[in-house]
This record gives structure tokens, C-alpha cells and sequence, in this order.
């Protein structure tokens, strides 16, 4: 190892083969603290190093390269001081059950993820269709789903830095598109997996059955029958979409609490008004040009994130900025994604070329200070989604669906 190599350390060797590998693509890399970090700065860094990890994922070239792996790897073990050894991760299903694993804690979450699956019985093909999630179970019986598991994401490091949460590690299906589960009718163990999801998320009160489809889904439910179960529940309000904690937004006006689904190519929000009157408005992904999260500091307790996104929405021909004040914002802009994702699938299959209009700069409706204000992930939505481009304002350029 050479002078600057042994005095800058194994990430920095790492970050400037990445940077010589990759360019300008890869995104400045969070200082190191290099006194004993107090609970706040730990806290900091932590933000910090999320921030990162949603920056990077947005070049699949980059996060599938060996040389991110590793380095994120060990970037994850040095930060939280936990070294590769063997320990024991217990992967949650929907119904409390759980599935222990041997395990060593530099795995991937990808790696879990292949020996979940496996000892499951799903088949190898299916195991796409699923993922890794952080999640909270609260007292008064509620559900969060904090934030999906990174493929190259060590769980029980990440486990580890988040004992303060209560959060445990837990397998959850990963599409937004409920017509999808067609193609995992052939396989027990997935039929299994959306069946405890379902019956999980209608008792959480996720799913909006009415009085007489409930009848029938506990008759089904008794009898066992899964399929047709699923068949059911598949045609019923907010199936296949994730719920948001209850959060902030500023429409219709500022300061608005809102419930938020997200699934199935819109954004539903539950509303209520400084009135105590509640609002019912569905976003529709068509009407979505772009969306971004920006990290606005830490909360006035010094321990926790304070996060938004926001996107740009068409409304009666008007563009204007939504936002919303949510914990979960990196998760929303998963799901954004994902969404996109699947109509890009679509499309392709259906043989039609894309097209993505870019600003040439996303102007926020709020005055924020340099050192608040730190735009972390920024996605914008192919054209013939949301409209008629305004030639005037955008240029157009390809995308393809790992550069969303």
C-alpha cells in the first residue's frame, strides 16, 4: 500500500477507484468523523451515509460493480464498528412467524435474501418479485415500513445502527402493480407470502374492504383457500399499495395532515383540512412530471432526520410543486420509481420507444439556508406519462429503466 493509501485508509482507496471507474457518476463521499461521535453526530452520520446510499443507487452500473460492494461493505462494518463474524438474523413474515438464519454479518441483503427465499421453498425465478424491508410494529397496532433493504445493504449492520427504532428485518413482496400476482400463482410459498401479507395488511387496516367482501374473505380464510382468497382481496381499495405513517403536506394548503398510499399508478392521500373536514385526492402518476428529496437538517431533538419530497404535479393544466413532510420520503421515492419502472416494462414489451424530458433545474417553492438544504435524490418521469412536452423549457433525451 502506498503513503496516501495508508494515510487516507481503505475507503479512500476504494472511493478513487470507483471515481476512476465511473467518472463524475459517483457522488462526493460523507467525511469521516475522526474524535468518538457523540449520539448526535452518529446520528449525522448515519443521515449522512443514507444520503449517499440514494444518490449512488441511481447508476446500476455502479452498485453492481464489485468494487461498490466491497467498499460499501466495509464502509458499513468500519462506521458501526461491527467486524465478519457469525450471528444469527431472523428474517419476519407478515404473520409474526419468523425464519432464523445462520449468517455472517458482512452478508448482503441480496445474499439473505437468496437464502430466505431458498429455505422457503420460492422459486429462484419468483425471488424478484420480493424484498427485504425494515419494519416497525407500534403498541397501538399499527404498521411502518421504514425503508426497503438495498441489495448490497449489510441487514444486521443496518439492524444494529437502528436499535433505537425497534425495527426488524422482514420479507415483503416488491411491485406496485397488483395485476403482477398472476405470475406468482404457480408457486406455494409465493401464494403463501401474498396470502400473510394481505390478511396482515386488512387488519392493519391497509386494505379497505367492504362489510360483505370481508364476510366472504373470513369464509375463504377459513377454509384455506388462498387462491381464490387472493383473487378476492385483489379488487379491493389500496391492495398492493404501502401506506405511509401519517404525515405533513402543504395541499390544499400548508400545514395539511395527510394518510398517504402509494401503489398502482397514483399517490392517494387522505387530507384533512384546518376545517377538521377530510379530503379525498388521488395524484395520478400520469400527472407527475418530476420528484425529489431534499434533507432539511436534523429535528429540533438533534436525533432524527427531517425529510421531504416533493414533485411537480399538473392540475387543471397548472404545473405546481407538492409537498410532502415524511420520515418515509426515500421509501415514497422507492415506490415512485418502482412504479415507473413497471410501466417502462410494460411499454417495452409493448416494443414503444421512451422519452424523458429533463428541467434544466428543479426551483423550490421554499426558501431553504445552503447548509439546511441538501437535494439527495432528484427522478424525473418519461413524457408520454403525464402529456404534451413544453419544448420551450425542456430538452429531450433516452432513459432507460435502470437510470430512473
Amino acid at each position: 500500500m502506498d503513503q496516501k493509501s495508508k494515510k487516507h485508509g481503505f475507503h479512500w482507496v476504494l472511493e478513487e477507484e470507483l471515481r476512476r471507474l465511473f467518472g463524475s457518476s459517483v457522488p462526493p463521499f460523507p467525511p469521516k468523523f475522526y474524535l468518538a461521535m457523540t449520539e448526535a453526530m452518529a446520528e449525522e452520520r448515519r443521515a449522512r451515509l443514507e444520503q449517499y446510499l440514494q444518490n449512488v443507487t441511481l447508476d446500476s452500473n455502479i452498485t453492481n460493480s464489485d468494487v461498490f460492494i466491497s467498499f460499501f461493505r466495509k464502509l458499513q462494518q468500519d462506521t458501526f464498528q461491527i467486524e465478519t463474524q457469525r450471528a444469527a438474523l431472523d428474517v419476519h413474515l407478515a404473520d409474526g412467524s419468523s425464519i432464523r438464519l445462520d449468517i455472517q454479518t458482512s452478508d448482503t441483503a441480496e445474499r439473505i435474501l437468496e437464502v430466505t427465499s431458498h429455505k422457503m421453498g420460492l422459486s429462484r425465478e419468483l425471488i424478484g418479485y420480493f424484498s427485504l424491508f425494515f419494519i416497525q410494529d407500534h403498541g397501538d397496532g399499527a404498521l411502518s415500513v421504514v425503508k426497503k433493504v438495498a441489495e448490497f445493504e449489510l441487514p444486521y449492520v443496518s439492524l444494529q445502527s437502528m436499535k433505537e427504532l425497534h425495527c426488524k428485518l422482514g420479507i415483503r413482496k416488491w411491485y406496485m402493480d397488483p395485476s403482477l400476482d398472476t405470475l406468482l400463482m404457480h408457486c406455494r410459498a409465493s401464494i403463501n407470502l401474498l396470502y400473510l401479507q394481505a390478511i396482515q395488511e386488512i387488519e392493519r387496516n391497509w386494505i379497505k374492504p367492504t362489510e360483505e367482501d370481508m364476510q366472504e374473505l373470513e369464509f375463504l380464510q377459513k377454509t384455506e383457500n388462498k387462491v381464490k382468497f387472493l383473487e378476492l382481496v385483489r379488487e379491493m381499495q389500496f391492495y398492493g399499495y404501502i401506506r405511509l405513517d401519517p404525515c405533513i403536506c402543504d395541499y390544499p394548503e400548508v400545514g395539511c395532515s395527510a394518510d398517504v398510499y402509494v401503489g398502482n399508478n397514483e399517490i392517494n392521500c387522505y387530507i384533512k383540512l384546518p376545517t377538521n373536514q377530510t379530503k379525498e385526492v388521488s395524484f395520478k402518476i400520469n400527472r407527475l412530471r418530476c420528484w425529489q428529496v431534499t434533507f432539511l437538517g436534523a429535528g429540533k431533538d438533534g436525533k432524527e432526520e427531517t425529510l421531504e419530497l416533493r414533485f411537480e404535479y399538473r392540475d387543471s393544466d397548472k404545473w405546481q410543486w407538492i409537498v410532502f413532510y415524511t420520515k418515509q420520503a426515500f421509501l415514497l421515492s422507492s415506490c415512485l420509481k418502482k412504479i415507473i419502472s413497471e410501466q417502462m416494462m410494460k411499454a417495452s414489451k409493448e416494443g414503444q420507444e421512451m422519452e424523458v424530458k429533463m428541467p434544466e433545474g428543479t426551483k423550490s417553492s421554499k426558501k431553504l439556508s445552503t447548509q439546511q438544504k441538501q437535494i439527495v435524490h432528484s427522478s424525473f418521469i418519461p413524457w408520454r406519462f403525464w402529456g404534451r412536452p413544453n419544448e420551450e423549457d425542456y430538452v429531450f433525451e433516452k432513459i432507460r429503466e435502470e437510470d430512473l
